[in-house]
């Protein structure tokens, strides 16, 4: 392969080779391939593209034409982007999808980028309830009074935050998805809606309407911008080109809206309702049980990703009762796991670990649990089944109390705990404190006395092995016939578990072909990688799949977790290291759910690749059978 820096250059060509920008129909890229999903694939196209410099190979497998171009693939991939424009970026080839997977992935994809917008909204209901505790009188103040509506104001105008999300997750106009679901919202149709609450018959085309209302509403602007999207493209289809443009949005608008009040928002919403008054129904029946439930269960429903669908119901029961008990367990649910990693820190002796687990226990105060489940937690297992019965033995403390939220809170932690405070309900927040203190007491109790596997520190193992030969260090692990490397070699650790393969049998060519450099494929029996060496992480790919390293002797890495898990689009995989960081041997790099990713289909198998292999001569010290983290796994020379 010639090498290349010409990658406005090649992006050129490749986009000539396939037929020009009318036959792609999307484009994304993983760790070394630019993946692109052709209407059609031109004769010849594939071999003209592999003789382009700079071009490694072109493989054609699940729909997609892939490019395999090396480390340097995020050049080409941004040269192409200017080239053709974003709109066709980010796609993957369609594949069958359960009907559950594309629900959740939904949810995540429209509130992912507004969760921090409305748990800003929400810890400001939390101050602003605190402040009014303390002074009665602020709260008739015009001062309080501007906070307090700016305080709701992502709530009022939830549909329009979500006609933005949607639009891009279903790739429509947002424009006209933010038209529509303002109509909604308009203020003319909440008084039409509580003239029909008050026994009076409005009628659209003699069709009577209900008494919906929608601001702060989450399923019906979801799936009007859905129906929207359906809707967007046939109209394009068939409107000429020069009309188009004024006429498309007109058409959209004046059909959507109406089709919204009459039957998209009456159903959607009385299906929020029904889910919300089931949960209800257990919770009056039987708090505790509806505590012990969501405390112990919501941080495996987080393991799994689908903790998104619950939002519509949580957001019903706000706008119905005021109030919600669901998320006063699932805080203390959070809560639990952040006292889990707390104890890992308390208890380990792994200098690694324990500045891991700081840091991720940091971040689960506000919050957000994925770094310590996925990098801590969930890993040595114990303190996760730890943090999930505190979870739920403090939910129940709490329901014995009556908690409940009354204000929202987008990530439920220790500072949303203030949204358990009401003056009418004065044990609604104590309880909400002893059952977090409970929560937090009891697991890091629990961890400290059920324990975990502490990992042996490699920085004390690597002032070991100074003090004797490196033969026996190897052999300490590995075979016999393994000796030491010279002085200015480097020996490269397993960053998986599992079963080591020859790179020659993985089931790609480009892989086992061995065109993005030597090396051994693993396969993976837990879902954690860590760092083989010493290093700067280089490259960390933007789907989280795949993860470069450049190590101290100059030797360039490449851990490729799976094979075309970039379809994924980061799904089920979470990194745990930023580019620029400075790692260790033994250092968390990325999580990864290894029973999701594999039942969506997809082969675990992980090339570990030294990219510049021609540079130095490999002894691969094991190529098959059973292997641990950090047992030795080549030698670079």
């Amino acid at each position: 392969m010639a090498v290349i820096r010409d990658y406005n250059k090649l992006a050129t060509d490749i986009l000539h080779e396939v037929g020009g920008e009318n036959n792609i129909n999307t484009f994304s890229r993983c760790a070394t391939r630019l993946r692109l999903v052709l209407n059609e694939t031109p004769d010849g196209a594939k071999a003209k593209v592999q003789s382009l410099p700079g071009v490694i190979a072109v493989v054609e497998s699940g729909g997609q034409f892939q490019v395999v171009i090396g480390t340097h693939v995020a050049d080409v991939f941004n040269a192409l982007s200017s080239l053709i424009g974003e709109q066709h970026a980010g796609g993957t080839a369609k594949q069958k999808t359960r009907v559950l997977d594309a629900v959740i992935g939904t949810m995540s994809a429209v509130f992912a980028p507004i969760v921090y917008i409305l748990a800003a909204a929400g810890i400001l209901q939390g101050i602003l309830i605190v402040v009014g505790l303390i002074d009665a009188d602020i709260k008739t103040s015009g001062t309080f009074a501007i906070f307090n509506f700016m305080s709701w104001t992502p709530f009022a105008f939830l549909p329009v935050f979500i006609a933005i999300t949607a639009a891009r997750h279903f790739k429509c106009n947002p424009f006209i998805a933010v038209l529509c679901c303002c109509a909604l919202i308009n203020p003319e149709w909440t008084s039409m809606a509580g003239r029909i609450a008050g026994g009076e018959t409005i009628s659209f085309l003699f069709i009577p309407l209900a008494k919906t209302v929608y601001t702060s509403s989450v399923l019906p602007p979801l799936f009007l911008v859905w129906a929207l999207s359906w809707l967007e493209k046939r109209v394009e289809k068939i409107l000429p080109e020069v009309i188009s443009a004024l006429f498309t949005p007109l058409i959209c608008f004046v059909v959507i809206v109406p089709l919204t009040l009459i039957v998209i928002g009456p159903i959607t919403t009385w299906a929020a309702m029904g889910i919300a008054s089931g949960y209800n129904a257990l919770f009056a029946f039987a708090p505790a049980v509806a505590a012990a439930v969501i405390g112990g269960v919501w941080q495996i429903i987080v393991i799994f990703g689908v903790h998104w669908g619950i939002t519509p119901v949580i957001m019903a029961n706000f706008d119905t009762q005021g109030y919600d008990s669901f998320q006063a367990y699932q805080t203390i649910a959070v809560i639990g796991q952040m006292a889990a990693v707390f104890g890992v820190f308390l208890k380990t002796r792994n200098r690694a670990l324990k500045a891991t687990s700081l840091s991720a226990g940091v971040t689960a105060i506000f919050g957000i649990t994925e770094p310590a489940i996925y990098g801590v937690t969930l890993r040595f297992k114990k303190p996760f089944i730890c943090g999930c019965i505190g979870g739920a033995i403090g939910a129940v403390v709490a329901s014995m109390f009556g908690s409940l939220y009354y204000a929202y809170a987008a990530l439920p932690g220790l500072f949303t705990l203030v949204n358990a405070i009401s003056p009418d309900a004065p044990m609604s927040f104590i309880g909400e404190l002893a059952g977090s203190a409970t929560a937090i007491i009891l697991t890091i109790v629990m961890v400290q006395f059920v324990g975990f596997e502490d990992p042996i520190d490699e920085e004390l193992l690597s002032e070991k092995n100074q003090q004797a030969p490196a033969a026996t260090a190897i052999t300490a692990t590995a075979t016999a016939k393994d000796t030491a490397a010279p002085a200015q070699s480097l020996a490269l650790f397993s960053p998986l578990s599992g079963t080591a393969i020859a790179l020659e049998s993985v089931n790609d060519e480009t892989f086992a072909g061995k065109m993005l450099g030597d090396g051994i494929a693993i396969s993976p029996s837990e879902g954690q990688v860590v760092a083989p060496c010493d290093a700067v992480v280089a490259t960390l790919i933007d789907s989280h799949h795949a993860i470069g390293l450049l190590c101290d002797n100059g030797a360039e890495l490449l851990i490729h977790v799976g094979l075309n898990t970039v379809n994924l689009q980061g799904k089920h995989f979470h990194p745990l290291v930023k580019e620029g960081d400075r790692v260790t041997a033994g250092t968390p790099l990325l999580a990864f759910d290894k029973a999701e990713i594999e039942a969506a289909g997809y082969d675990l198998t992980t090339p570990v690749l030294v990219v510049n292999s021609d540079d130095y001569q490999l002894d691969k010290h094991q190529s098959q059978g059973v292997i641990q983290p950090l047992t030795p796994l080549m030698t670079l020379s």
